[in-house]
């Protein structure tokens, strides 16, 4: 039997999604993010700071497996030949390792090295489609609008890293072509908390701009009702 339609406590009013239509995705859960010696460390970030969301992203991954909703793992990388990244891209900043460089999980941010996959606490499942992207959005270059279509989604909730940009990045351009979407606050992460505070208010802002706001427990709740 179908599951009914949900409502979620959410920012900045409860989030009603049917289950039939709506999918999980989890962007950018990576070693070269998450854990030492990969790209963000590079950047000069505190990794540690991400870590925070594995275990709510694994209830989450947990019920939503249970229950048969939809999910989407994102993993942010480039050709081994880096003919899909930009010079602008490569060069930006002032890291100890760029993109392409061999680092201690490998070529960083490179398809097919240990540091670009998922880290083993959210591994996916078979059958889970993996999307490997060479931008901050999901969409761009990337399979990732065709396989909502051809699944009839219309309903995202989100969970990743970073909150302020390949999360915020996703969210906008989801938004702009007409899916709702509910970020899961705890289970998005960011190097720099105020970043995270603040991109979050902005996706609930002036009724909801880009979508709504909710804890991962908010969700659970309605899966349990």
């Amino acid at each position: 039997m179908p599951m009914p339609t949900l409502s979620v406590d959410a920012r900045p009013y409860p989030f009603t999604f049917d289950p039939a239509t709506t999918a999980l995705v989890v962007i950018d859960m990576q070693r070269d993010f998450m854990e030492p010696g990969g790209f963000g460390e590079t950047l000069g970030n505190d990794v540690s700071l991400l870590r925070s969301t594995i275990e709510p992203t694994a209830a989450i991954l947990t019920a939503f497996r249970a229950v048969g909703i939809p999910i989407i793992h994102t993993r942010e990388g480039h050709q081994p030949d880096l003919s899909d990244l930009p010079d602008a891209k490569r060069d930006r900043g002032n890291p100890t390792l760029r993109i392409g460089d061999e680092g201690p999980k490998g070529r960083i941010l490179v398809v097919g090295e240990e540091g670009q996959d998922i880290v083993d606490e959210l591994k996916p499942l078979p059958g889970e489609p993996v999307v490997d992207k060479p931008g901050k959005g999901a969409f761009y270059a990337t399979s990732f609008g065709d396989l909502l279509a051809e699944a009839g989604i219309k309903s995202l909730i989100v969970a990743g890293v970073t909150t302020e940009v390949c999360v915020h990045t996703t969210v906008r351009e989801a938004n702009d072509r007409g899916y709702e979407c509910l970020v899961l606050e705890d289970c998005v992460g960011s190097y720099f908390p105020e970043f995270h505070r603040v991109a979050l208010d902005m996706i609930a802002a002036q009724g909801g701009i880009f979508g709504w706001v909710a804890p991962s427990a908010s969700v659970l709740d309605a899966l349990e009702r």
